[in-house]
Order: C-alpha cells, then structure tokens, then sequence
C-alpha cells in the first residue's frame, strides 16, 4: 500500500513547476494570435509585433540575470544557483542583438524599434522580475527562465520550420535567428534546471520559483495582445 511518505512535496514540486509551463503551451495553443505564430501562418505585421515585445523584455534579461546571480553569492545562499544565474547572464548576453537582426531584415530600422513602447505585460513582465533580482527571492529568476526555456524547447524549431515552409513573410529565412537559436540550445538548459532545482526542500524556495514561474506565464500572451497598427499609435 502507497502513502503520501513515498512521494514528499519535496520531491515533487518541480511537476508542479512543468504543470506551470504546460500551462502555458495550452493557452497559446488556443489563443488565435499565438496559434499563426506557432503555425506559421502569422502575417508579417503581427510577427513583427511580437519580435518587438520580445525585443523589449530580452534585452534586460542579461543584467537582471547578473543581479539576481551577484545577489545569491552575496546572501551566501546555493552558491550552485548563483552561479548559474550569473551562466545564464552570459548565456543571454546579445539576444536582442538577433532580434534587431531579425526585424532589420523584415525592414524595420533599430531607431524605428526604439520608439515603439513595450506592452503593459512586458512591462509588468520587466518590473516584476526587477524586483525579484534586487528586492525579493533572486532564486525567484529561474523560474521566469524555466517556463521561457520549456517554451522554446517545444515551440521554437517548431515555429521556424513552419513560418519557412509557409513562406507568407518575405525574407522570412533571414528572420528566424531568435527562435532558431533557442529551439536548439534550450533543451540541454531545461534539463539543467530540473536537475539542479529538483532538490530544494524550502517551501520558501519552492513558492518563490512557482510564483514567478506563473507570473511570466500568465503575462508571456500579452505578447500577442495587439497588433503592429496599435503600437504605431503610441510611438513618438
């Protein structure tokens, strides 16, 4: 006879840490905009929308990523953790430079880019992980970096056969940089996470990861909220 002893919480809660990311891929899989994405079938207007929003988180995440690192070696806690922040802080260092090269070759110049404003979601999106880095559990971080990672191990390679095959968004096969690029290297790096958060028994830990784990899935579809000709309207 089995007991709830056989399987702690402990050893557990990193399938409620998936259960965020799945999540996650259900709901773009049934929200319209996100679906095309993933599809192919998206126009270039609204690819372009989301290479913008993407722009705008992804080129904070290296010095996020070397905050919450530097504050983890500081506060003495999982020096393994830390150190794999501040991994990932160089791992994602020039992202956004493959954004500004995917959108220049769908014709939009960086001064152009720079006048569009972020969503409200990626602005929340930013904020919240700010504040995680500086204020709250800088450990907090790899769950933003777990459900982002699962997403493109599942979706990425997907998005770019499809938007290749589809061939609706001119010069696309020069436009795919950023999802390409994440679709391959990211699996080694969710099988990383699992490995190394697996073990930690704080409850404390746990909810910090599992809240900003939801958090970036809930705020990730804000991504797809609007479209370029709305974003045109708030530009300076």
């Amino acid at each position: 006879m089995s007991t709830s002893d056989e399987n702690p919480p402990s050893m557990k809660w990193i399938s409620t840490l998936e259960h965020e990311a799945r999540t996650l891929l259900d709901a773009l899989d049934t929200h319209p905009a996100a679906r095309r994405l993933f599809e192919g079938s998206v126009d270039p207007e609204s690819y372009a929308h989301y290479l913008v929003q993407t722009y705008h988180y992804a080129r904070w995440s290296t010095p996020l990523l070397a905050e919450a690192g530097k504050r983890m070696l500081r506060l003495g806690r999982h020096t393994a953790l830390g150190q794999l922040l501040l991994r990932k802080a160089s791992e994602e260092h020039g992202h956004e430079r493959w954004l500004l090269a995917d959108l220049r070759n769908l014709g939009w110049s960086a001064e152009r880019i720079e006048r569009t404003e972020p969503s409200p979601a990626v602005t929340a999106y930013v904020a919240w992980n700010r504040f995680t880095s500086r204020h709250g559990r800088p450990e907090a971080f790899l769950g933003t970096a777990y459900v982002l990672e699962y997403l493109s191990v599942h979706r990425a390679s997907q998005a770019v056969e499809r938007l290749l095959a589809a061939g609706r968004i001119p010069r696309i096969h020069k436009a795919v940089t950023f999802l390409r690029a994440h679709g391959s290297a990211d699996v080694g790096h969710v099988e990383e996470l699992t490995s190394l958060l697996s073990p930690l028994t704080d409850p404390e830990e746990q909810s910090a990861l599992l809240l900003s784990a939801r958090t970036t899935r809930v705020l990730y579809l804000g991504l797809f909220a609007q479209g370029m000709h709305e974003d045109a309207a708030h530009t300076h």
